[in-house]
């Protein structure tokens, strides 16, 4: 068992976590989505370890986060309209799925056998200072067993991994508070030559921005195909407890997790029904929930436009059947 350190966001902090990460230890930290669990993306060792401290299947490929344009193009492919969205959107709560390159260093198993690495650019002071002083590209899914509530603070990544990883740097809160949206882009229709971007995870961007970057509306991946990214299992982001969506009101046995002025809620949202406050809390509350009991938790709608989309997305398949 591993003894998992707590390492503030001093520079001695980040000093010694881009020391752990270079050494092949696993490091959590913040994004301004949810905390990473970063692990040195061009060591094998190191990335199988990822899959080891979450219990994540071998099969679900990881997010590489660096620091920059540059770094990425070190990597993947970067052009047309991935290259359009990384410029108006990096950095920032956007992860592209591009071609990636086999002179980049990359250890295969962040693509799960794909030819397509997903990357980012983190919109984090504390991600960006520690990409920085690590110097090299780093893999982080979210720092929680996987399939569990994603952690939003450092006390969750400690509370679901501690023992499992070296040490989680310590920078408060998560501001948005759900995962990065996602783009990959496929085959152009009737085999066009230029790829059209398709949207594999709803998140922190909402779908309009992207769409009125691109001047077009995304194509959506059909729900129960291949996994090509992250977060796509049909079961994730659950609470012990089971959940019910769409409820007006809770039942005898419920605890009622609040939308905008609904009464006997136990913790709400939003209560002004503002979807970027809502964002920020989903998995503090969840987890808060969590903790509280196994009770059954009933959750107000949520409107489906702008971060609504990603908010009912992360709800959808905390609820879904467990395997």
């Amino acid at each position: 068992m591993t003894e998992t350190v707590r390492l503030d966001d001093s520079a001695a902090g980040v000093a010694r976590a881009a020391a752990l990460l270079r050494d092949g230890a696993l490091v959590s930290f913040p994004t301004e989505t949810v905390y990473g669990l970063g692990a040195d993306a061009t060591n094998d060792r190191a990335v199988a370890r990822i899959f080891e401290a979450k219990g994540r299947p071998r099969f679900n490929p990881l997010i590489v986060h660096l620091p920059d344009v540059a770094a990425v193009e070190a990597v993947a492919v970067l052009e047309g309209d991935a290259l359009r969205l990384a410029d108006a959107f990096w950095p920032g709560p956007l992860t592209l799925v591009l071609p990636r390159k086999e002179t980049g260093g990359l250890s295969r198993l962040v693509s799960a056998g794909l030819p397509t690495v997903a990357v980012r650019v983190p919109d984090h002071g504390l991600a960006r200072r520690l990409l920085a002083a690590t110097g090299r590209p780093v893999a982080a899914p979210s720092a929680n067993p996987s399939g569990r509530i994603s952690p939003t603070e450092a006390d969750h990544v400690l509370a679901g991994l501690s023992g499992r990883i070296e040490a989680v740097l310590d920078g408060g809160a998560c501001p948005v508070g759900v995962e990065s949206t996602i783009v990959g882009f496929a085959p152009g229709s009737g085999g066009g030559a230029v790829p059209e971007p398709v949207l594999l995870r709803p998140g922190g961007l909402p779908v309009e921005a992207i769409e009125a970057c691109l001047g077009a509306p995304l194509a959506v991946q059909a729900e129960g195909g291949p996994v090509s990214a992250p977060g796509q299992l049909a079961s994730h982001y659950a609470p012990r407890a089971p959940v019910r969506l769409g409820a007006v009101e809770a039942r005898p046995d419920e605890r009622l997790l609040g939308f905008g002025p609904v009464d006997g809620a136990v913790l709400n949202l939003s209560p002004s029904g503002d979807l970027v406050e809502a964002a920020a809390n989903l998995f503090h509350h969840l987890h808060a929930l969590d903790l509280d009991g196994a009770r059954p938790i009933a959750v107000s709608p949520i409107p489906e436009h702008g971060l609504g989309v990603a908010i009912n997305d992360r709800l959808r398949r905390a609820a879904a059947p467990r395997g």
